[in-house]
């Protein structure tokens, strides 16, 4: 959830969609719990542990297809606030008063329950398996999330809590839709702080006032429009400061700020009594309408012959009296405002909770310690025996769905300079495809060669299952929101040698296998240039393509040409020239049935 009050719409028009490539080569950190919620919510079909196979495919989209290093993150012990605020979304959701709701003792805490814990400890050593970074924090998950980002340790967060820019985060990536040409919807805090003018403690003080995690009600009758023009007539430097202040009683401390923010504007107390401008009834100019029948008004005409112009409806004069008056009124409805949420801040309870506030001022670091991002390569073997308990997936689909991040690594390692040259041990790099263009972004297709005496069980294609077809059934309709599978791999064998196809980046290859980037970028210049030179010598006496029938043209011909007036006299010289070049064409051109017509008549 994060801020309450559709936070989300707040930031919508600052969202950015980025491209395949935003996360090439960069650390991101994913909140795990919001993808363990996320199938919760998405699922509608009946799969066996939908939350092992979600996080399986999505961890090696993001890392293969998108070329990131994902670290996870989980939660800790949330705090009493927390499990305060969990029960009442529980009770609220299940339409119980919530005055009936207990008190969440201090110090105490209410862990999830058991069913999701169960659900995070399987991702968690599936992840593990995988050679993936897993972070345990000490509260929040996205609150570690965010401090890796604030830190630079990652370049962006993976959540939908909107309270990561509470927690610091620089970049947040809502959605990721993966077919499509821009699959990532991501915030940036600087474009937050360059459209709207909030930076990180405006922000928390709006989630103070219409609600967050730990406090789902906030102040009853404030809502995100008015907490947000709120919270804008205070800098940021001051504005929890102030809020403190207003929540302890203090209200005339905000009549001070307006007046001295409004000084050129005197008070109703300090201003001379001043006398109202008289206006003209017709025009609604200063001056009277007897003194404009003397004397010309300056405002409808230099004139003095001509008389007043009668004013429009709804005119206003913009004369100075007139604009200091209204100035004046702008300025006692914004007092009075400002005034009246101030006193409903006042009326709530202990506000701000200074608590809250230090959980999204302090950082949030992980229960062990020190934390060390690394990543490794998976442990495939006890990777197949783990799928094959939980999922009851065949050894070989487990292999084959493993292959690309099995490949990507494989590629990162030979452009680091290592000895391996081989792929699984058994695959090596035989020649690049073609250049496979997949909403929008190219990629090369790859052939990996092994022989069929030397092949092995390890990777091949896998026989039907009940269960697996009907969970790839689902996967299909599932792939609108969620990152899809992998594509099933193209295995064909030629010339007594097995090939595998894989999509790789291109600037992958590039840096692993430069020599072969460049012989298949020659030739495939050299077969462009071959066409074109095909395509620009055309025969004389080209013959129709076989299989396709000529014209009746070509064989009868018609003599004929339309004449026009004053042009009788060349006509038959036209229609004699035109016979003899029929006559003088080659019979052997025609087909069978042609030529007899002709030779016989």
């Amino acid at each position: 959830m994060g801020v309450g009050g559709n936070f989300w719409e707040l930031l919508k028009p600052y969202r950015r969609a980025e491209g395949f490539d935003f996360l090439r080569n960069k650390r991101v950190a994913v909140d795990l719990s919001y993808w363990i919620v996320q199938q919760e919510t998405a699922v509608k079909a009946h799969i066996r542990n939908p939350h092992i196979r979600l996080t399986f495919f999505r961890t090696i989209n993001l890392f293969s297809k998108f070329g990131a290093f994902p670290v996870f993150v989980v939660d800790g012990t949330a705090s009493p606030l927390k499990s305060q605020a969990r029960i009442a979304r529980f009770f609220r959701a299940s339409g119980i008063d919530l005055s009936s709701l207990p008190l969440a003792e201090e110090g105490i805490s209410i862990e999830r329950n058991k069913a999701f814990q169960k659900c995070e400890q399987e991702c968690v050593e599936l992840l593990e398996l995988l050679g993936v970074s897993v972070l345990k924090a000490k509260g929040e998950a996205e609150a570690l999330c965010a401090q890796l980002n604030q830190e630079g340790q990652v370049d962006a967060c993976i959540t939908a809590d909107s309270d990561a820019f509470l927690f610091g985060a620089k970049c947040v990536i809502k959605n990721i839709q993966p077919n499509s040409k821009e699959p990532f919807e991501c915030y940036h805090m600087s474009d937050i702080e360059s459209g709207l003018g909030l930076r990180r403690n405006h922000l928390i003080a709006i989630s103070l006032l219409v609600g967050n995690d730990h406090n789902l009600i906030g102040v009853p009758g404030i809502g995100l429009e008015t907490a947000l023009r709120f919270v804008k007539s205070f800098s940021e430097d001051e504005i929890l400061y102030r809020l403190q202040e207003i929540g302890g009683g203090d209200v005339q401390v905000l009549q001070r700020d307006v007046n001295l923010d409004c000084n050129f504007i005197p008070s109703s107390d300090e201003s001379p009594q001043k006398t109202k401008v008289r206006h003209c009834s017709f025009c609604g100019h200063p001056g009277s309408k007897k003194a404009h029948l003397k004397f010309a008004c300056q405002y409808c005409s230099s004139n003095a012959d001509e008389g007043c112009i009668q004013k429009p409806s709804g005119f206003k004069c913009n004369c100075s009296s007139c604009d200091l008056d209204n100035k004046e009124k702008e300025q006692k409805r914004n007092e009075n405002w400002q005034i009246k949420v101030c006193r409903m801040i006042t009326s709530e309870q202990n506000f701000p909770n200074n608590e809250i506030t230090e959980m999204y001022l302090n950082k949030h670091q992980q229960s062990d310690g020190d934390y060390h991002l690394t990543w490794s390569s998976p442990k495939t073997d006890m990777l197949v025996d783990y799928l094959a308990y939980y999922q009851h997936w065949e050894p070989s689909y487990t292999r084959q769905r493993m292959l690309p991040i099995l490949s990507t690594i494989f590629l990162r390692d030979v452009a680091s300079n290592s000895k391996d040259q081989l792929l699984c041990g058994q695959y090596e790099f035989d020649s690049i495809q073609r250049v496979k263009t997949r909403f929008g972004h190219q990629l090369y297709v790859i052939n990996w060669k092994k022989t069929t005496r030397e092949m092995s069980n390890e990777i091949c294609i896998p026989s039907e299952n009940p269960d697996t077809e009907q969970e790839l059934r689902i996967a299909d309709d599932e792939s609108k929101d969620l990152l899809d599978e992998p594509e099933v791999l193209q295995i064909h064998i030629k010339d007594g040698c097995s090939f595998l196809s894989t999509e790789e980046d291109m600037e992958l290859v590039q840096s692993a296998f430069p020599e072969k980037v460049s012989q298949f970028l020659r030739d495939k210049e050299l077969k462009e240039t071959k066409s074109s030179r095909k395509r620009s010598v055309k025969p004389e006496n080209s013959e129709s393509p076989r299989g396709v029938q000529p014209s009746i043209t070509n064989f009868y011909r018609s003599s004929k040409v339309q004449v026009t007036p004053g042009n009788e006299t060349g006509s038959s010289k036209i229609s004699a020239d035109t016979s003899g070049e029929r006559d003088k064409e080659p019979i052997r051109n025609y087909s069978k049935s042609a030529r007899r017509k002709l030779l016989f008549g």
